[in-house]
């Protein structure tokens, strides 16, 4: 069985939006482009992530511990920084849709911090905000048929999967698994799940955005929890995703020439493509440049060009 949410028209548009920014970013080789702007924002993430559960390490800090240089601060705060630093390093062995790849990542992010980290809790949680209950979670008996239930929503329904980490996210938070560390298995699960389409994601700062709006990302929780179903979340997430794209776009550190986009389009795209098919891996681009940059790719060998106009097509020598 699915859990309960909507795909509202905002929704859609907010889709739609994330992905013509994921595009921009691809067309403009940023992610190739500074491997100085990847690593800041790693930090960034894991800074962010963090401080939302009550750490205090700073960026400079946590910059120390990653250049393993020696850090003054409390144990149990180093402790959560150096576990997040080897979980995002593993970020790429992961299997997203894998149960045991979650209790592995839990595991290693919550070692040395919990007794039982990389299990299930066996006992009832309730979650407080200021002095009142803000949640109760499901009953510890229940947790483990709960979350096989969840990942066989996220590797079987044909949502797009911006939706569906969304939606794990809220969920994993509502069902409450662990004893501690649910918040940062949910940010970090929806990265992992999200990089599995969108690979930029694994560098997006969108953890930032959600610390810096602490408030709203726990009423979007609490909203949802009343109504039933994850729609509010969703919401929620997909405008910080999309906030987190356009701030990662505004750092571009300048424009890609016509050898780069051939080059990356073609790392990209195997089979026979027109130059339509060109323009719509780079939306941003003339028909005019088009054009140029798949002549300089046939002289440059590159491609071989058949047919003539509008019915001409590309193949790759």
């Amino acid at each position: 069985m699915n859990p309960p949410y909507k795909i509202t028209g905002r929704i859609l548009k907010l889709i739609s939006e994330v992905s013509h920014k994921i595009g921009e970013i691809n067309a403009s080789f940023l992610v190739k482009q500074s491997p100085e702007l990847r690593k800041r924002n790693r930090i960034r993430t894991i800074q962010a992530s963090l401080a939302v559960e009550g750490n205090t390490l700073s960026i400079d800090q946590i910059t120390a511990l990653i250049e393993n240089k020696r850090v003054l601060g409390p144990a149990k705060d180093i402790l959560g920084v150096s576990n997040a630093i080897e979980v995002y390093d593993l970020l790429k062995k992961l299997n997203p849709f894998s149960e045991r790849s979650f209790l592995t990542a839990h595991k290693t992010l919550m070692k040395g911090l919990i007794k039982n980290a990389g299990q299930y809790r066996r006992s009832a949680v309730g979650i407080v905000k200021g002095s009142q209950l803000a949640h109760v979670a499901s009953p510890s008996g229940n947790v483990r048929y709960l979350m096989k239930d969840l990942f066989e929503y996220v590797k079987n329904n044909e949502d797009p999967l911006l939706i569906k980490s969304c939606v794990f996210h809220y969920e994993m938070e509502f069902i409450h698994p662990f004893t501690d560390g649910n918040g940062r298995m949910g940010r970090l699960w929806q990265t992992l799940l999200l990089m599995q389409e969108f690979p930029i994601i694994e560098f997006l700062p969108f953890e930032t955005l959600i610390n810096k709006n602490q408030k709203k990302y726990y009423r979007a929780l609490s909203a949802s929890d009343k109504q039933g179903e994850s729609t509010v979340f969703i919401d929620f997430m997909l405008e910080t995703v999309n906030e987190s794209l356009e701030e990662l776009l505004k750092e571009r550190s300048g424009p890609i020439s016509g050898h780069e986009r051939i080059n990356l389009f073609l790392s990209n795209y195997k089979t026979e493509f027109s130059r339509k098919d060109y323009m719509n891996y780079f939306k941003t681009i003339s028909s005019a440049t088009a054009s140029r940059d798949l002549q300089f790719a046939v002289e440059l060998g590159l491609i071989t060009k058949f047919g003539d106009k509008n019915k001409t097509t590309y193949k790759h020598k």
